[in-house]
């Protein structure tokens, strides 16, 4: 039988069979996703990498004061996803891969903000049919604290290793300029790491940090006093605007760019701060001109979509007129044609590795 088509009405066993298992195996690295987050609530992981030997799942609950059967489930999901190790003997232990990216918030591969944030982001989805018929979406404080600290939590470990050392010196005079003193803004600071590292170790300059976002507002503020550093500061835009003078020497943006709902006016805004020999800054999402070329040429191609629903397009889209460039809307060709009709007259890439993000330097 066919349809009107002309196609065959009846699947093929064999592709049926595959298609399921395909679609199948996408519900189980959700579900297994959310086995991580437990993983890191409970501290599992933790106390795995903190062991001198594999633990059974007694010893294992024991040390975290937690129900035994409920751990060993926990623990046949990881071991049965590959996420952590089982020997013949039922003893579970993490690789030192794995404690590098599940248990170790000191290595720059650490993992665990994505999966922090995961209810919150999950919880979306019944917001999102409303987002279909609208058009609208959410901003960031919509996922609430754990939101702000799950994004703190994937961005700083990267920050602390490499952003001093290696980052800045990239940057044509920018390491010199910070040591004798200059004036500079994170705009999109979220919880304030980058700030805060940048002004402990240039104490001549002075670093202002711009969020909309409430929760990172309130996190950066702890952070600063904890820190002890007198020459950083954080504002919301809103009350405290940036300045348009062309007074401030030095801009940075930390995937922050394509989340916004007015990309291109933020870029003028950073126009109108920046002075004319100062450097912006730029560290946005890797991304491709075409649909295709992300698909095939990037792994992570489904999950990058799947997040912009769920966060980075939803925030671009949180005013009914947002821009709503999405997590791989924002390519290498189209953040150089919107800094040059912002008034930007140099845009280099910069030669830094980095598995997600691109990093570029702009200027007047």
């Amino acid at each position: 039988m066919t349809n009107a088509m002309g196609n065959s009405s009846s699947p093929d066993p064999d592709k049926l069979k595959m298609f399921s298992y395909q679609v199948f195996t996408k519900l189980e690295g959700a579900v297994t996703a959310g086995m991580i987050h437990l993983g890191d609530k409970l501290g599992l992981y933790v106390a795995m990498k903190s062991a001198d030997r594999p633990l059974t799942s007694h010893e294992l609950a024991a040390s975290l004061e937690l129900h035994e059967r409920w751990v060993r489930e926990w623990a046949y999901n990881q071991a049965a996803a590959r996420i952590i190790d089982c020997d013949e003997h039922e003893q579970f232990s993490l690789s030192p891969e794995a404690a590098a990216v599940l248990a170790s918030p000191e290595h720059p591969a650490y993992g665990m903000g994505m999966f922090h944030r995961l209810p919150q982001t999950m919880a979306t989805l019944d917001d999102m049919p409303e987002s279909f018929r609208t058009g609208v979406g959410h901003n960031y404080d919509s996922h609430g604290c754990a939101g702000a600290i799950g994004i703190e939590r994937s961005f700083e470990p990267w920050n602390k290793t490499f952003l001093l050392p290696v980052v800045l010196p990239a940057l044509d005079g920018v390491a010199d300029r910070l040591a004798a003193g200059a004036v500079v803004a994170d705009v999109g600071c979220g919880a304030g790491g980058a700030v805060l590292l940048m002004a402990g170790a240039y104490p001549k300059s002075t670093f202002t940090g711009y969020d909309i976002s409430q929760y990172a507002l309130d996190r950066a503020a702890a952070k600063l006093a904890e820190a002890g550093v007198s020459n950083a500061s954080f504002h919301d835009p809103r009350n405290a605007p940036l300045a348009t003078d062309h007074s401030v020497d030095f801009i940075t943006t930390f995937d922050c760019i394509h989340d916004m709902t007015h990309p291109q006016q933020m870029m003028q805004s950073l126009r109108a701060a920046i002075k004319p020999d100062g450097t912006w800054l730029l560290v946005d999402i890797k991304a491709h001109d075409t649909f295709m070329e992300n698909a095939r040429k990037n792994p992570m191609a489904p999950l990058m979509y799947g997040i912009s629903v769920l966060s980075c397009m939803s925030s671009a889209l949180s005013s009914p007129d947002g821009a709503g460039l999405g997590t791989l809307g924002f390519s290498e060709n189209t953040a150089r044609q919107m800094a040059a009709k912002a008034g930007f007259g140099s845009f280099r890439k910069l030669d830094i590795d980095h598995s997600v993000n691109a990093f570029y330097e702009v200027r007047p």
